[in-house]
């Protein structure tokens, strides 16, 4: 083998990436150890703060005035958008435990009015034989009726023959303590 070395430019960039990070970050180490520095930053950064306010400010009214949403606008519109369809996840959960009460209410129902169905017509059934033994005691009624008033004539007339009869017998008894024979 040889004693050649492969030539990595990788190798180099990383030697003279990791000298410049150790220089920024030296000069930056003394900077910031300035009070002088520290003052001036900490006056730029509440500036461009104060700046950063009034240009979003300036932005909101203007997008206003044009009619245009921002950024804050569109935050709301979507904050309101997830919170719609939580609603309606929640809507739709409770309108199918309504289907579901609803069909076996459904069910419940329709197995009472087969019941209630069943009653009627064995009511209805009842109703007419109760309508017919009517009808029959009512014939039965005027049959007997009938037949007591058939036997009142036949007796009346039974009556009428004894009471016929007896003064037949009257006079006969009359006539023979008088002594007349009438044969």
């Amino acid at each position: 083998m040889s004693n050649e070395k492969n030539f990595d430019p990788f190798f180099g960039f990383n030697q003279l990436s990791e000298m410049w990070d150790k220089q920024i970050t030296g000069l930056l180490y003394n900077l910031t150890d300035n009070k002088e520095f520290v003052r001036t930053a900490s006056f730029g950064i509440n500036s461009y703060s104060f700046y950063l306010e009034r240009l979003r400010k300036n932005q909101e009214l203007i997008a206003t005035l044009m009619n245009i949403p921002t950024k804050k606008d569109v935050a709301n519109a979507a904050k309101q958008s997830i919170q719609t369809e939580e609603k309606i996840d929640i809507l739709e959960e409770e309108i199918w435990k309504l289907q579901d009460s609803v069909s076996s209410i459904t069910k419940e129902n329709v197995g009472m009015f087969e019941e209630i169905l069943n009653i009627v017509m064995q009511m209805k059934n009842e109703f007419q034989k109760m309508a017919q033994e009517v009808a029959e005691a009512q014939k039965m009624n005027d049959d007997l009726q009938e037949l007591r008033k058939e036997i009142e004539r036949g007796l009346i007339e039974i009556e009428q023959e004894k009471q016929k009869k007896e003064p037949k017998k009257k006079q006969d008894k009359d006539l023979v303590l008088t002594g007349i024979n009438t044969i």
